[in-house]
């Protein structure tokens, strides 16, 4: 279905519904088109002056039109009982348990992504405003707590290990965002003040991605879908999804690097 709805690659395990219920959507507003404009027709030409030259204040007693609203309305609530609600439930209200995922928190900026993930540990180390500083700390990232000894930042550039559930906790430091990745078929706005969960799994590497759209320059881009300031344009970031051995290697790496550059800053 996704090739002929013109989506993007699907790289998501819970994608495959995404486009299932977009699917449907489609083809039953493809239903209600050509049904409606037949009955436009019909009307037109049932009604037209030459066949009633004086008004009728009688009017069409027929029931027809009410069948086709009751119809409608059915159509509707399939839509929404039948996919919309049970697939929001289990997007939204069902999350994995997080000693079973990757929990890692993604702050929206004008004009950036910044990813914070908690280490080893799993316990995100305490940040303060006042250490907070654009260029070397933009999330204000206490180094001195014992928790953030091993905690990874980063800027526009979130990894992930491929067939694992991904916890992300979106959040703003001053307007309102959006978190989208078109490939993930995730799309959530991040909103100043709150900290908001979206999950799901991703079944692609960005290597095998890159093969399977004969695309060597392919990367998953995280497009910021609400108009945020004169910078919208510019805010991108990007995921790369990695085998679990190249992730668990990248963050090894990073940790021993950011660890380093925290105890000599001058190097």
């Amino acid at each position: 279905m996704t090739e002929w709805l013109g989506l993007p690659p699907l790289a998501a395990a819970h994608g495959g519904q995404i486009d299932n219920l977009i699917g449907w959507i489609h083809i039953f507003m493809l239903i209600l088109f050509v049904g409606w404009g037949g009955f436009f027709l019909y009307a037109i030409v049932r009604f037209r002056r030459s066949r009633n030259p004086v008004a009728d204040y009688k009017g069409v007693t027929s029931h027809r039109s009410t069948y086709l609203e009751v119809g409608v309305a059915v159509v509707e609530a399939v839509l929404l009982i039948g996919f919309a609600i049970p697939l929001w439930a289990t997007r939204v209200e069902a999350l994995p348990p997080e000693n079973e995922a990757l929990v890692v928190q993604v702050t929206g900026e004008q004009f950036a992504w910044n990813i914070h993930y908690p280490g080893p540990d799993r316990i995100f180390g305490r940040t303060d405003i006042k250490l907070l500083d654009l260029q070397t700390n933009p999330l204000g990232l206490d180094r001195s707590d014992p928790a953030a000894k091993d905690d990874v930042t980063t800027v526009n550039q979130l990894h992930l290990p491929v067939n694992t559930p991904v916890i992300v906790r979106l959040r703003s430091k001053e307007v309102i965002h959006s978190f989208g990745v078109p490939e993930f078929r995730v799309k959530q706005d991040a909103i100043p003040g709150l900290t908001i969960p979206i999950w799901f799994i991703p079944t692609v590497t960005t290597a095998d991605m890159k093969t399977r759209t004969g695309n060597p320059e392919f990367e998953y881009e995280i497009a910021c879908a609400q108009l945020c300031g004169l910078g919208h344009a510019r805010m991108r970031g990007f995921v790369t999804v990695q085998t679990t051995e190249e992730f668990q290697k990248w963050m090894e790496e990073t940790i021993a690097e950011q660890a380093g550059a925290a105890a000599d800053p001058f190097r």
